[in-house]
């Protein structure tokens, strides 16, 4: 696949972890765009830390994070709303705003150099990940799949069109399957793997499932075991691999459409 023209985000020994606590990981990688990287690991591994360094969330232990050249810490909070949408694990809302009102909150970046199309933007946002028919409902009221979806675009419309300067959008998930039955769970991941592929965009997941990671990422960054593996899912993700940082055993099969997947082995 060729790679997408935009500049990479640069994580040059990068130390991951709490402060007081112990480094998890030192990740040195270089995430492209058009590109659609998930992060693996076990529990505690530091996946959702690693996702706040990146989104500029949160102050590397040590080393940095870089972004057309330049460190996040000093890409100013307006800009890189721009250039990143964040969808968190825990995406509660204080008050009873309609699905439509939180996926226009999404919009807010551009509100100094609104699009031509901004009235279309959270509508077809809602209709890329399955909610128009709640866009009048409460974010409270609907069930935690509905809600991530809700979530998932508000955060697709903050990085819905091309930023005027040419620069990369990224787009930055924690967990976003978590609470989403199978179906939503595939249809989800094809719709962001489709945007880096169709549209330029750098996605990145923390993810738990490995057959879906094995389907619809392009690279992997896995971390456990004290070490942190980066490069093309399909030769990170193998039995070796997975034995060493989960302590299970697998076997790789094929699905219909020659996609690698694993059966894992009861304990």
């Amino acid at each position: 696949m060729p790679q997408a023209s935009g500049d990479p985000l640069v994580c040059d020994q990068l130390g991951v972890g709490l402060p007081g606590r112990p480094l998890l990981a030192t990740v040195h990688a270089q995430l492209q765009p058009g590109r659609f990287t998930a992060i693996l690991g076990p529990n505690g591994a530091g996946k959702s830390t690693l996702l706040s360094m990146l989104s500029g969330q949160r102050t590397p232990r040590s080393g940095s994070v870089g972004l057309s050249g330049r460190p996040l810490a000093r890409i100013g909070a307006p800009e890189l709303a721009r250039l990143r949408a964040v969808l968190p694990q825990e995406t509660a809302v204080a008050f009873d705003f309609t699905v439509q009102e939180v996926v226009e909150m999404g919009r807010f970046p551009h509100r100094q150099s609104p699009s031509r199309q901004e009235a279309r933007i959270a509508h077809d946002a809602m209709e890329a990940t399955g909610v128009a028919h709640l866009a009048t409902r409460g974010v409270n009221t609907l069930s935690g799949g509905e809600r991530a979806r809700a979530h998932l675009a508000r955060a697709l419309a903050q990085i819905w069109e091309p930023l005027p300067d040419g620069a990369t959008r990224w787009l930055l998930l924690d967990e976003p399957t978590a609470a989403l039955d199978l179906a939503h769970q595939h249809q989800a991941m094809a719709l962001v793997r489709r945007w880096a592929v169709e549209q330029g965009i750098g996605v990145v997941a923390v993810l738990h499932d490995l057959n879906l990671a094995l389907r619809y990422a392009h690279d992997v960054v896995l971390m456990g075991a004290g070490r942190c593996d980066v490069g093309p899912a399909p030769e990170i993700l193998n039995p070796a691999a997975i034995a060493r940082v989960w302590g299970v055993q697998c076997s790789e099969v094929r699905a219909s459409d020659g996609v690698a997947q694993f059966l894992v082995a009861a304990g």
